[in-house]
């Protein structure tokens, strides 16, 4: 029961370190908006192109996103269900004030 528990609350660490940074919030809060292309969210963020495909990256490899590709645009989306529900209260509290 306690490796369980212990497991799940390093798992659950792993998750909430790949929120925890100011511009993958900002990212995160315009996804809880609706799926957004790269462009849109570096015109939305300010965040340079080398740093947002970081950021993505990272968001991606920590399965809290996903994308889609048509053409040459990626389009990115909310994928975790947690972080989906989170990024809402999120979206609610900080976001849209």
């Amino acid at each position: 029961m306690i490796e369980d528990i212990s497991a799940n609350a390093e798992q659950a660490a792993m998750f909430l370190k790949g929120l925890a940074n100011p511009q993958r919030l900002m990212i995160l809060c315009l996804l809880a908006e609706g799926e957004k292309n790269v462009s849109e969210l570096i015109a939305a963020t300010g965040i340079p192109q080398t740093s947002m495909s970081q950021h993505l990256n990272k968001l991606k490899d920590e399965n809290i996103v996903d994308f889609r590709r048509e053409h040459r645009s990626l389009f990115y989306r909310l994928e975790h269900p947690a972080a989906l529900k989170i990024m809402t209260v999120l979206h609610d509290e900080y976001c849209a004030k």
